[in-house]
């Protein structure tokens, strides 16, 4: 027997089937008709499936009468290859297991199949950049295990429940803490694996900034951390992360012009940010494929970041589908690794229009679909009172969804100097909706 299939096991499954109907409870949820070799049974287990699914009983004259229907009874072996396949089943064998002798079969010829494709795209034409990105998609979300997870019972989840409800007593479970009190309140202790976080806001308002500062004061619990900028170089990224971290202007270190003071400080900074779990990539126009590729490169990821929504390619005829394909690919990217996925977007410019700018649910760009894939969506908008705030400015934060905690607005302060933000006392109603923008901090 061949390791890349089966017969024997494809025959005994197709048998049982026929004499047994049940037994399709214990193969229906591993295998599909595209993991048997034969086409003939490939044929069988299709039409077998679908009867049995209808709730009918099934027999091998119900099978051949359904595939003479259709004039696909020959291309099955007929109805003398059907009646062999039932009087030779093996009614007390375990079905499950040949089951997953066809499952692992099929999983080593479509990973041989992609091998091959590999080689191809690595030996044919194309920049490497772009021959890798096409091979990790190859491989992405292949699975040696079943093709689908099983239901579990509610005692099972219950028992997990209560291990999450301890953990979080003791405090060894609250999520990766964002440390602005009031976002990580409103979020139960902070981002949370498995769920994708959409920070949105017109152009120049910080949401890059703040992002920076979310994730590298994770990074510094020592929970790895990754940022994909498709607009900002990484030295960018970097000179903002750490002037901040320093407390030196981002200006100066622009400029170079520092003090001894601000060199040391710089000095120090280099070398605390440098032992830090943080990783920052720059490449534009990134694939969903892509994005899988660098999140699973970072060894135990918990956070990744996504800026922004609009500049990374999508699938689809339109770009309201393929920005929909690309927050279910980071959705599900998630879940699969079990980490937080921020997602920063753009929001459209009827909001600046609207008084107070206060964002809503339909200023999301490009897609409805952004808030139906997210789990949380915060809004940032600028707030400003007197013109004496050219430096630190006040900016609306407002959880506007939250599908397992509480929504409400706050007031954040951007020190733009030093790319620093904080919580501050005052109310967003406190501002009198005077929202009059300021300069560039993004």
């Amino acid at each position: 027997m061949s390791r890349t299939q089966s017969i024997e096991a494809e025959q005994s499954i197709l048998g049982r089937l026929l004499v047994d109907n049940a037994a399709f409870d214990r193969v229906g949820d591993l295998l599909t008709e595209a993991d048997f070799t034969k086409p003939a049974h490939k044929l069988l287990y299709g039409t077998l499936a679908r009867l049995i699914n209808s709730g009918k009983g099934v027999d091998v004259v119900e099978v051949f009468e359904a595939l003479k229907s259709r004039s696909i009874e020959s291309e099955a072996g007929g109805l003398a290859y059907i009646n062999e396949l039932a009087q030779s089943a093996y009614v007390t064998g375990n079905v499950r297991r040949h089951a997953e002798i066809v499952r692992e079969a099929s999983i080593l010829r479509d990973t041989l199949a992609k091998i091959e494709q590999a080689q191809e795209i690595a030996i044919g034409s194309g920049a490497l950049a772009e021959k890798l990105d096409k091979v990790a998609a190859l491989f992405s979300g292949m699975d040696a295990g079943n093709s689908s997870r099983k239901p579990k019972p509610m005692s099972d989840v219950m028992v997990r429940v209560i291990d999450s409800i301890n953990e979080a007593a003791e405090g060894k479970k609250v999520g990766w803490r964002t440390g602005i009190y009031g976002i990580d309140s409103r979020l139960n202790g902070g981002l949370k694996p498995g769920k994708l976080y959409v920070l949105a806001a017109r152009p120049a308002v910080g949401k890059t900034s703040l992002t920076i500062q979310i994730e590298k004061r994770i990074a510094q619990d020592g929970h790895p951390a990754l940022m994909l900028s498709q607009e900002m170089e990484d030295e960018e990224l970097g000179a903002r992360s750490l002037s901040g971290h320093a407390r030196v202007s981002f200006g100066n270190i622009q400029t170079g012009k520092l003090n001894d003071e601000e060199w040391t400080r710089i000095a120090d900074g280099v070398d605390e940010l440098a032992q830090i779990p943080f990783w920052i990539d720059d490449e534009p126009a990134l694939s969903i494929h892509a994005i899988n590729s660098k999140a699973r490169y970072v060894k135990g990821l918990a956070v990744l970041a996504v800026d922004y929504i609009q500049l990374c390619e999508g699938d689809g005829d339109n770009r309201t589908q393929q920005v929909g394909s690309i927050t279910r690919g980071l959705k599900k990217l998630a879940k699969q690794l079990g980490i937080a996925v921020i997602a920063l977007s753009q929001l459209n410019r009827e909001v600046d229009k609207r008084p107070g700018r206060r964002p809503q649910m339909s200023d999301l760009r490009d897609s409805g679909e952004i808030e139906q894939d997210a789990d949380v969506i915060v809004f940032l908008w600028p707030l400003c009172d007197s013109e004496d705030e050219a430096e630190l400015r006040h900016i609306g934060c407002e959880i506007a969804k939250n599908r397992q905690g509480k929504k409400g607005a706050m007031v954040l302060t951007l020190d733009g100097a030093k790319q620093l933000w904080a919580e501050s006392a005052r109310t967003i109603d406190s501002f009198g909706g005077n929202t009059k923008s300021r300069s560039s901090f993004e």
